[in-house]
């Protein structure tokens, strides 16, 4: 049974790194969440690691521009792991060709940016659909509008057998009170028809991987069983984690807070059900990062 703590420093001595959400748990998509902020700066002051390892479908480098105009410090994070440079490096390794075929917002064009970690990288070009070799989704084209949506796009893609690279697992975020889909979504719906989908975010190995190699810019590789991942994702956060070996700490107040009934901390009876019917059973639980 997970167990409900008051605040992260009640655990944090036994952790030399933390695998920190950002959406959810730092910040709300709007602005930074003070007392997230904090928890991680006094982490960190106590001699710890945070990485904030996310599902944003973009380099890292656009990442920390986008926290910083947020309000999140870069004092609160060490380095950050996205699951865009995780998708980055095997598009251009030729995991689905060189014409590519790409579905999601204007701002993540950055996906296509050169990549230095690559040696020799395919030449991406991106065209329609129709003389595609490949699919790039990075997320809905208008993240409002549910991915049945793109539905007539996929069955195209479908009957052309192509594969489909997901850079960001996530179904669904909330942008303050507001829902709003994800790249995930589109996923999921090309998998339910037959599609073959290729997935680098949470829960999916290669951003742990990743985030592992970047922790280990900072000195000795840190064993699994001193590092708690974060987050507020069960199918995401809390599954990858536990996939990974890795205790977790699940922020109900997150994507689950109506579920959870929580206000400050979970109702735990909620918590309970919520957790059984998601078989989940992370190590801790709190109802926001702080």
């Amino acid at each position: 049974m997970t167990r409900i703590i008051e605040a992260l420093e009640e655990i944090s001595d036994e952790y030399d790194a933390l695998f920190c959400d950002l959406w959810g748990c730092v910040h709300d998509g709007i602005a930074a969440l003070p007392e997230a902020v904090e928890a991680l700066r006094a982490y960190r002051a106590r001699g710890g690691s945070v990485v904030l390892l996310t599902n944003a479908p973009r380099p890292r480098a656009s990442v920390a521009l986008q926290i910083e105009a947020l309000g999140v410090p870069d004092d609160a994070w060490d380095t950050i792991a996205t699951s865009g440079d995780a998708a980055r490096d095997a598009m251009f390794r030729g995991a689905v060709g060189s014409r590519i075929y790409f579905m999601g917002e204007e701002r993540d064009h950055v996906f296509f940016e050169p990549i230095a970690t690559v040696e020799d990288p395919v030449a991406i070009e991106r065209v329609p659909l129709g003389e595609a070799e490949g699919i790039v989704v990075t997320g809905p084209f208008d993240p409002s509008e549910p991915p049945e949506a793109v539905r007539p796009q996929l069955l195209s893609a479908k009957a052309r057998g192509l594969k489909l690279l997901s850079a960001n697992p996530d179904i669904v975020v909330d942008k303050g009170d507001k829902r709003e889909f994800c790249g995930g979504a589109i996923a999921e719906l090309y998998k339910s028809m037959g599609g073959e989908v290729l997935s680098f975010g949470k829960p999916h190995p290669p951003v742990y991987d990743l985030a592992r190699r970047r922790l280990a810019e900072f000195g000795d590789p840190v064993p699994d069983e001193r590092i708690l991942a974060i987050g507020d994702g069960i199918a995401t956060d809390v599954l990858g984690g536990a996939l990974e070996g890795l205790d977790v700490l699940f922020v109900s107040g997150g994507l689950a807070l109506k579920e959870t009934a929580t206000e400050r901390q979970p109702e735990p009876e909620a918590l309970d059900r919520f957790l059984d019917t998601q078989r989940a059973n992370p190590e801790f639980t709190i109802g926001k990062l702080r």
